[in-house]
């Protein structure tokens, strides 16, 4: 870790919940080896005591697990920097002046609110769809403007993360990039690709997890309500139905969800403050349009 008035000061959010022995220090090394910046680094325990930390750092222990993206919001709180650096603890950084090439963009630009590096697996190189954040996901080395997010590393400017309001802590888990994307541009702000800095990261699969299709469909309701003009809002959800129904060929996947679904359409979704029609022009001028 390198100091000096003069570089970019960035603070690490890293949670634990004690389940990577092996993954999680290596992590911690890769952050620790980085040059260029001021480095701050909180380790949030999700409903566990912190093991395995380097000394010095510091840790908030939580007594319960409240979700990736409230443990995130809470280890943002407890971290200093004017670039917040969300870094999943199974992946690690392969070369010391990652950390300093991120933060140099957002240096530059000012409209910049969030980069993302190409996040690949360290073993087959494989860069996975769901890691690039954009539609035509097919060439992962392609740069250029992004209207979503790979959240589990990802470096964002604080004063943007906050005028957000940070992360939509309730999603627990899945979808909470697109939220806070979504706000970052309806602030006014942009996100960059940037393949050609790489963070390494094991290619799982978020289906392994039996409650994915649940969660998954019911933030994908509760985004749509949090974030859309009422006529996009039906748009997106109709949208989402069709795709659900021919992708998944699994009864169990299938009926989870419609499970989700149902839960996502109850409420529960949080304060709705939907994006300005210049936003939704913006989106969809940059790629996406919020229907996807």
């Amino acid at each position: 870790m390198s100091t000096g008035a003069s570089r970019p000061a960035v603070g690490a959010v890293v949670l634990t919940m004690n389940d990577r022995p092996e993954e999680f220090p290596r992590a911690m090394a890769s952050l620790f080896a980085q040059q260029g910046i001021e480095l701050d680094v909180v380790v949030v325990g999700n409903g566990c005591t912190p093991e395995q930390v380097p000394a010095g750092v510091r840790t908030v222990e939580l007594a319960e697990n409240v979700g990736i993206p409230e443990g995130r919001n809470i280890g943002a709180q407890n971290v200093k920097g004017d670039y917040l650096f969300f870094f999943d603890n199974d992946a690690h950084i392969p070369d010391p002046y990652v950390l300093a090439r991120l933060a140099a963009e957002l240096q530059q630009d000012a409209g910049l609110a969030y980069v993302q590096p190409r996040i690949s697996d360290p073993d087959t190189g494989v860069t996975l769809r769901r890691w690039v954040p954009r539609l035509r996901a097919a060439d992962p080395c392609r740069p250029g403007t992004v209207t979503v997010m790979a959240e589990g590393v990802v470096m964002i400017r604080r004063t943007a993360f906050d005028a957000a309001g940070g992360w939509p802590g309730h999603f627990f888990l899945f979808h909470e990039g697109i939220d806070l994307a979504w706000r970052l541009w309806n602030l006014g702000g942009t996100g960059r690709y940037l393949p050609d800095i790489v963070v390494h990261h094991p290619a799982t699969d978020p289906a392994r997890h039996t409650r994915f299709y649940r969660l998954n469909a019911r933030n994908r309701v509760w985004l749509a309500r949090r974030n859309l003009p009422h006529a996009l809002e039906l748009l997106n959800l109709t949208t989402f139905v069709i795709l659900t129904l021919w992708r998944f060929r699994d009864r169990p996947a299938l009926k989870a969800s419609i499970d989700g679904f149902r839960e996502g359409l109850r409420g529960g979704h949080g304060e709705r403050s939907p994006m300005s029609w210049r936003t939704v022009t913006r989106l969809t001028r940059a790629g996406r349009p919020p229907i996807f």
